[in-house]
């Protein structure tokens, strides 16, 4: 049996067995837990949880950003339209759709495939790191008076981040064994994508606890099992690579950190709610984005130094200068005169001399 034949049939019995696990736990109390979301006091902090993720995907769209080496075209909007393209393709089993969109929008404006390549594996892993680091919030809750040893994996995220290259480099060796070398950029714009990503999970994971407390939940408690749940289903679902965007596995997991300081049925409740609030600001965004790129061209390719061909006419008659002697350099211009040629400087750009 081919890895495709047994992904196709995997993936639906995984979606419909974690579905069936969410409904056999949101049946009983989930009823009275929806009504809470249409209560007019739960407005405000729906549309507060709706902003917060919002928030958390510009965010993560910077932290992707700066992971691009050298000057190009891709910022601002048109990095928001390929970003949102390539998230759009995680309802897609397996990671090649994001990363070929990724490096085609990338060489339509003149950036090597390599380098999309590049800042996209790294971006991943980078979120992978930051997302299980975040997701030590929810220990103190989950794990109460056992969660001290947590501290040696969030040791190693400060060193990592503090010495960029102890993720950098087993990133990068391992593209090499898949015969896809990776480009490192410079420590300094990992650490931005690290403080970045981190502030994206924050931001994504506030959105959570909007719902949470719109379900009643006590706010500094449900605080750190909202955010750092969150980013744990996020990274546990997002490894479940058979499964479109974690669909089932997010939520079971989600219902286990949130039943920490919620009943089981408000808990599965505020895990679907979550998927509702993640999908409308996902698409609205992307539909919001790619709307107002078609009203506005396309970035320019990024520009690529052309070696200036030197002049070969002969001198004016009576300077004194020999003629060209077909060696293909120019002769050298007298000092002062005004129409002499451009200089060549050492990377083939003219440049005008006063």
């Amino acid at each position: 049996m081919t890895i495709d034949r047994l992904r196709r049939i995997l993936t639906p019995v995984i979606v419909v067995a974690a579905l069936v696990g969410v409904y056999l736990v949101v049946r009983g109390e989930g009823p009275e837990a929806a009504r809470s979301f249409a209560r007019a006091e739960a407005v405000p902090l729906l549309a507060a949880s709706l902003a917060a993720n919002v928030a958390g995907l510009v965010l993560a769209v910077h932290a992707w950003r700066v992971l691009l080496p050298g000057d190009h075209p891709i910022r601002g909007l048109y990095a928001a339209k390929v970003y949102f393209l390539g998230q759009l393709s995680k309802y897609v089993p397996g990671r090649v759709w994001g990363v070929l969109t990724h490096v085609a929008h990338g060489r339509a404006v003149g950036v090597p495939g390599s380098q999309m390549t590049s800042a996209y594996v790294l971006s991943l892993a980078l979120t992978l790191l930051t997302g299980a680091a975040v997701s030590l919030a929810a220990a103190p809750v989950a794990l109460p008076g056992h969660w001290m040893w947590l501290c040696l994996p969030a040791l190693f995220f400060l060193a990592s981040t503090l010495r960029p290259a102890l993720v950098t480099r087993p990133v990068a060796a391992a593209a090499r064994l898949a015969r896809r070398p990776v480009a490192t950029p410079p420590d300094g714009a990992v650490r931005r994508a690290v403080l970045l990503a981190v502030a994206s999970w924050t931001a994504s994971g506030l959105h959570l606890w909007f719902l949470v407390l719109a379900l009643g939940a006590e706010p500094w408690g449900g605080l750190g099992a909202a955010v750092g749940g969150f980013a744990l289903a996020t990274v546990v679902s997002s490894l479940a690579l058979i499964v479109p965007d974690g669909w089932g596995v997010r939520e079971l997991t989600i219902t286990a950190a949130l039943a920490t300081v919620l009943p089981a049925g408000p808990a599965a409740a505020a895990a679907i709610a979550s998927r509702l609030v993640c999908v409308v600001a996902e698409l609205g965004s992307a539909g919001l984005v790619l709307g107002w790129s078609r009203l506005r061209p396309a970035p320019a390719p990024a520009p690529t130094a052309t070696p200036v061909t030197p002049a070969t006419e002969p001198p004016p008659t009576g300077t004194g200068t020999p003629p060209d002697t077909g060696t293909g350099t120019a002769p050298a211009p007298p000092h002062g005169d005004p129409h002499a040629p451009h200089r060549l400087t050492p990377l083939g750009e003219a440049r005008v001399h006063p």
